[in-house]
């Protein structure tokens, strides 16, 4: 079938306003929920990292309460355990966008770290929204499109339509006081019509070939919205 992206922090904090260095990584659902459906869909998945580091999940993800109990948990921990790709992840800058059919950014707080100002994530959402190609990105891993932003302040993300972590999403995790900035407020800034559900809900938003997802709880039903275009392509 295809070949598709993942790119994935390889940040292990989020750094606050205070200069606390927040623990973190990616968010477990968010890989695992759309690694699942793709890879049982028949497609092939590729992880790409910063320099190629092997990306740290959040351990706070992977407790029973954020996975709907200790079952869904265990299901969550056996499959980052099973997924290889994890383990050998690619240098971003060494990748070729035209070799993937898709692209795929899971979140976590770490693609506030290092993913919102990487210039080689930048080309590569650049490049795959100019082919047509599906870009599709959930959470914190919206925070990647800010690294498209010009020294003169346009982005090619103006005017698109799009959803991430929210300012209230934010709040109720108790870090919205401590952080440098806010997702919501710096995609408003960066041109983008954003719009979100309440707090937890899952939502989707679907602009052209750009496919965002507000929260963990999106994570599936946006690898659906991806699949419903792949077998479109």
């Amino acid at each position: 079938m295809a070949k598709i992206l993942f790119v994935m922090t390889g940040a292990d904090h989020w750094t606050l306003a205070d200069g606390e260095r927040h623990p973190t990584g990616f968010w477990a659902e968010e890989f695992a929920a759309p690694y699942r459906a793709l890879t049982r869909a028949g497609h092939e998945v590729t992880v790409a990292t910063p320099g190629g580091v092997v990306p740290t999940v959040d351990r706070v993800s992977l407790a029973p309460e954020v996975n709907g109990g200790p079952d869904g948990a265990d299901a969550v921990a056996a499959l980052l355990d099973d997924a290889a790709e994890l383990r050998r992840p690619v240098a971003l800058a060494d990748v070729d966008p035209a070799d993937y059919a898709a692209v795929f950014y899971p979140g976590g707080h770490g693609p506030m770290e290092d993913l919102s100002a990487d210039a080689e994530s930048a080309r590569v959402i650049t490049t795959t929204l100019e082919s047509g190609k599906p870009l599709a990105l959930v959470c914190h891993g919206v925070a990647a499109l800010l690294a498209t932003e010009r020294p003169d302040g346009v982005s090619p993300l103006r005017g698109y339509r799009v959803t991430g972590f929210t300012r209230a999403e934010e709040s109720r995790t108790g870090l919205a006081d401590r952080a440098r900035w806010l997702l919501q407020d710096r995609l408003v800034a960066l041109g983008a019509h954003f719009s979100e559900a309440p707090p937890w809900s899952s939502y989707v938003v679907a602009d052209r070939n750009l496919l965002t997802g507000q929260n963990p709880g999106s994570s599936a039903e946006l690898a659906a919205t991806l699949l419903e275009r792949l077998g479109a392509a």
